[in-house]
């Protein structure tokens, strides 16, 4: 695999390159390496979370930032927050449809927990904050993905 220079880290894109045999995947964000792949059972080494697990985690992570920032702000005696996220359906069946049909879990389970000596209103204040989270409204707003491939350099005959 090549090796991201400052410019790839600074640039503002989130990189995921695959080389060679099998899934293991790295992504690299600013100055960050994370690695995906898939379970073993879906012929994957599972050396780090799925595609779907790092959305979901990204989610997951959104909505305990958002509160933790808002409770901050409020000066609320939040102690710390758990939030847990999956798919009410499994994802796997998707992945063999995807070719051919519009796929997706379509609907995600969560669970919110706020640890702390809060008051019953701010805990629902802080449970609406939670639904309010950016990534939570960029998913349920949906995408425009713009794909684009970078084109080979040129060769010009001499």
């Amino acid at each position: 695999m090549t090796t991201p220079t400052d410019s790839d880290r600074n640039s503002g894109w989130i990189t995921a390159e695959q080389v060679g045999g099998g899934y293991r995947t790295s992504i690299v964000a600013r100055s960050h390496d994370i690695v995906a792949d898939e379970p073993i059972e879906d012929g994957g080494a599972d050396a780090g979370p799925t595609p779907y697990e790092l959305l979901l985690g990204a989610l997951a992570a959104c909505t305990a930032m958002t509160v933790r920032m808002y409770a901050d702000r409020k000066r609320w005696p939040l102690e710390g927050i758990v939030v847990r996220i999956r798919p009410v359906k499994a994802h796997a069946p998707d992945c063999a449809a995807c070719e051919t049909e519009q796929v997706g879990v379509g609907r995600l389970s969560r669970e919110v927990e706020l640890l702390g000596t809060l008051t019953d209103e701010q805990r629902t204040r802080l449970l609406y904050i939670a639904d309010r989270c950016p990534v939570k409204q960029t998913l349920q707003r949906g995408l425009v993905i713009e794909s684009a491939s970078p084109q080979p350099p040129s060769v010009t005959a001499s």
